[in-house]
């Protein structure tokens, strides 16, 4: 269920403009920490209204569940303060381009880069006995509070090393294109 990301051999221009928007993402979200709203809402509509010019009502609905779908899969994890909304709108953007059935598995996959960057950054900068530290005391406070925010382990809290999140949903979708 969703678009196809190659015909004859070439990448169509719904995969490319995905990567693009990611792309983009990795550079603000490395210079500045953030993810603009004009670049994922824009890249948003325009894989909107690129599947409904190119298939019609059956790509727009396509592309409106991929961006329904994106979101919804990140919303939790940003709900919980563990990643910020450009991330959520970044997915959801690329489910717009690539629909629900390639979304889903971007998502994975970035969860699984981002499990890898964040065990390496956290080498690097000597945090990992701190960051396994906060895991154990976020499952611990979840088993007592139940599913909230932690107050002293959250993005917007935390004093340990940040990773910008667009680079391992990069990644994701680079695998995904790849594995396809």
């Amino acid at each position: 269920m969703g678009f196809a990301i190659t015909s004859g051999g070439l990448v169509t221009a719904a995969a490319l403009a995905s990567v693009v928007s990611a792309l983009a993402a990795c550079l603000t979200d490395l210079r500045e920490r953030r993810i603009p709203n004009v670049l994922t809402l824009s890249s948003a509509a325009a894989a909107i209204v690129y599947h409904s010019y190119t298939s019609g009502l059956a790509g727009l609905a396509l592309a409106v569940a991929g961006w329904f779908l994106g979101a919804l899969l990140f919303l939790p994890i940003f709900a919980l303060r563990g990643i910020g909304g450009g991330d959520v709108k970044l997915l959801a953007a690329i489910g717009a381009w690539l629909g629900p059935g390639l979304v889903i598995w971007v998502a994975l996959w970035a969860a699984v880069a981002g499990g890898v960057f964040a065990l390496a950054i956290s080498t690097w900068q000597g945090y990992t006995r701190q960051a396994f530290r906060n895991v154990w005391g976020m499952l611990s406070y979840w088993r007592v509070m139940g599913l909230r925010p932690h107050p002293g382990v959250a993005l917007d809290r935390s004093s340990g090393p940040r990773m910008p999140y667009a680079l391992p949903m990069a990644a994701g979708l680079g695998l995904t294109l790849w594995l396809r």
